[in-house]
């Protein structure tokens, strides 16, 4: 692949002349950009933005030693420039009145970075990778894109947890048995650190739908246990017809559950076998 249509700068285009450098600067963005100035020179230099900039000068980095990434890497690279061209471009609406270079260096740097993703999406379109075609789907809403990954996902290809959470959601529109079955995999094989609470409010939807107000009651309450959402405890009650007694124990298997998901039991917990 032609190395131009990934770091591309208004000014030059010599990454594209770099090949494989053998030298090993690790994870650092600064020696990396010490040894390797090319993939940082089209970057700004103030100290904002600085994860997002560290993050998309690895991801430079570990492109620049591959003769042909793979699609994982190139949509890593899409991801972290997106990121990357959104911070510096909130950062570029703060004018500097006596350094007015540094107000200018952001605008430029933003400027540069638009014109890169625009060329990686170009030099990505037609490229049929399911990383990519995941990122058309999301990005673009493309319909073949999507149609794509959800083949993938039905024989068995997908793995990565990110994907299988956007497609668990999109299956909530349109076949909740295949969506709950998402889930419940999702769950069974998370623990506290990996597990999404957005999963639980999918399960409390698709239970609201089946009209199994208890188990709706369930999944929101464990939902709020395991994130920084805030509902109406009135509410909750409704859902199970204002019966205290039974939001008594609803509450304390939420409480259960929520020690199981943490430790990654859920797939030998009493809580899937009642529901499978």
């Amino acid at each position: 692949m032609n190395k131009s249509l990934v770091i591309i700068t208004s000014f030059s285009l010599f990454a594209a002349l770099f090949g494989l450098f053998g030298c090993d600067v690790g994870l650092n963005s600064a020696a990396i950009c010490k040894k390797n100035p090319e993939l940082c020179a089209d970057l700004h230099q103030d100290s904002w933005c600085l994860v997002e900039k560290g993050d998309l000068i690895r991801s430079r980095y570990q492109l620049k030693q591959i003769e042909t990434p793979s699609g994982k890497l190139l949509y890593e690279q899409l991801i972290k420039l997106e990121s990357y061209s959104k911070c510096i471009e909130l950062a570029a609406g703060v004018k500097h009145v006596i350094n007015t270079h540094r107000t200018e260096d952001r605008e430029r740097a933003y400027a540069i970075s638009t014109q890169n993703l625009a060329q990686l999406r170009e030099s990505t379109q037609d490229n049929p990778d399911l990383y990519l075609a995941y990122y058309r789907w999301t990005t673009f809403n493309d319909g073949d894109s999507r149609d794509a990954v959800i083949a993938a996902e039905q024989s068995g290809e997908v793995n990565e947890v990110f994907m299988l959470s956007h497609i668990a959601s999109y299956y909530l529109k349109i076949n909740t048995s295949q969506s709950k079955a998402l889930y419940l995999s999702l769950l069974a094989n998370s623990n506290a650190e990996t597990l999404d609470p957005d999963w639980l409010l999918g399960l409390a939807s698709i239970y609201r739908r089946e009209q199994n107000s208890q188990n709706e009651y369930l999944f929101t309450k464990v939902n709020l246990l395991m994130s920084d959402y805030v509902a109406s405890e009135q509410r909750l009650l409704a859902l199970i017809g204002n019966n205290k007694t039974l939001a008594a124990q609803l509450d304390l298997d939420a409480q259960m559950l929520v020690n199981q998901l943490s430790l990654g039991q859920f797939d030998i917990s009493q809580f899937k076998t009642q529901i499978d």
